[in-house]
């Protein structure tokens, strides 16, 4: 149950967010006095609707977004009723057509900040110290934390029957435990206890010493066998080697949480290596294309792979089933900013591609004035057609297949 409220939650916030991004367009272009005539939340047939002035607000029977209809977005719109041609969109000056356009994504990047802020200062956002490479964590206390078992190949996978079991944990060490010493060999931090574990082999036998809620103990336990990349190489060929059985706990806080003042810093911080990384996920999508098909027709599902709003939902229904709320919202986050910087691209039917051609307009007018030509006017919209409707079969594809793989085959964050 908890898991259905989840999904419906997060429909839910996207089509909030979706619609207030239609409010952005909306309220932009009344402010600048362009006619707008409808505003819906939803699509296909209208379940209610009312009429304030001149615009037309209601709702439809598919909930999967909504739309803002202003008059005369170019100029050949022929839905302008007499006594309307000074008001159509086309007309006003290109700054004010841009933050018209620009309206929606700037409504998704503002729901973002403000739930990063409001994360910042209560659940706390990643830490930036946290050490997120191998070079970072070898630099770490030898604090560890059982596995349930050694896998033998060189693979993170659950265990199973045939897998060994933890030497460690027969040893009798806990998760907590900050090993000392293997063998008579001083250990300061994990690197080092990893460095002294491949000088055994598998089926030796390792003194240990260690120490527990301050106090020092001693155990020993015979080395399993698992493969490994040699630890100055990790793309290099894997070999067998000894295993205790054990992951690091890192002495670095996961999350950090912040005061008012210094969560508007962490929010600037956060956002800058979010739009980095949307940047690079955006790049990455022509290459994905391929391991979406792998997983809906039965193979892994790479967990890098991008999602629809289906497994978006899906994603936030396991967050709530599982309490872990910052996961929902931080999910929240990521799809408001994609959304926001995917709208703003140059590609017509897009915001960004309106707002690319005003500019091209623009700048074109001002190098014909430059060189003595007449103003060639505005670009014709039905030229572009053929371009628009390829970009949109080509983006109808791929949401189609994203969303076929997040139905038959979705990426999970947590094991149900």
């Amino acid at each position: 149950m908890s898991y259905l409220l989840g999904v419906v939650l997060f429909a839910l916030a996207i089509l909030i967010s979706v619609s207030l991004h239609e409010a952005g367009h909306l309220l932009t272009a009344k402010a600048f006095g362009m006619k707008v005539t409808k505003y819906f939340v939803g699509f296909g047939p209208t379940i209610w609707s009312f009429k304030r002035g001149e615009t037309e607000y209601g709702l439809k029977g598919i909930p999967l977004g909504g739309f803002c209809k202003i008059v005369g977005m170019t100029p050949q719109d022929d839905d302008v009723e007499p006594g309307d041609e000074s008001r159509v969109m086309w007309r006003y000056p290109v700054w004010k057509r841009t933050i018209v356009m620009a309206a929606g994504s700037i409504t998704h990047f503002a729901l973002a900040l403000i739930t990063i802020w409001i994360l910042a200062v209560s659940a706390g956002l990643p830490n930036p110290d946290f050490p997120t490479t191998d070079a970072q964590a070898r630099q770490e206390p030898a604090v560890i934390q059982l596995s349930d078992c050694v896998v033998p190949e060189n693979a993170v996978r659950a265990c199973t029957p045939a897998d060994a079991a933890s030497p460690a944990a027969a040893a009798q060490l806990r998760d907590g435990d900050r090993i000392t010493s293997i063998n008579g060999t001083p250990i300061n931090n994990y690197g080092d206890m990893l460095t002294t574990l491949r000088s055994l082999k598998p089926g030796d036998t390792a003194q240990i010493q260690y120490v527990r809620d301050g106090q020092q103990g001693n155990t020993s336990t015979v080395l399993a066998k698992t493969e490994r990349p040699p630890l100055d190489n990790p793309t290099g060929a894997v070999a067998p080697v000894a295993a205790l059985g054990v992951g690091l706990v890192p002495s670095t806080p996961t999350r950090v949480t912040y005061g008012p003042v210094g969560a508007f810093g962490a929010t600037a911080n956060f956002t800058g290596d979010l739009a980095v990384g949307t940047a690079q996920a955006l790049q990455r999508l022509p290459q994905k294309v391929p391991a979406l098909w792998t997983a809906l027709t039965g193979g892994e599902r790479d967990i890098d792979t991008p999602i629809s709003v289906v497994g978006a939902s899906r994603l936030g229904g396991e967050a709530v089933e599982n309490n872990a709320w910052l996961v929902f919202f931080m999910l929240f986050v990521s799809l408001n900013f994609f959304i926001g910087v995917f709208n703003l691209l140059p590609l017509l039917p897009v915001d960004g591609g309106h707002i690319a051609i005003a500019w091209f307009e623009r700048a074109r007018s001002w190098v014909y004035a430059r060189i003595g030509r007449a103003d060639p006017g505005r670009v014709d919209y039905l030229k572009l057609m053929p371009f628009t409707y390829a970009v949109i079969l080509i983006g109808g594809a791929f949401t189609l297949l994203t969303i076929a793989a997040d139905v038959v085959n979705p990426i999970t964050l947590f094991s149900r």
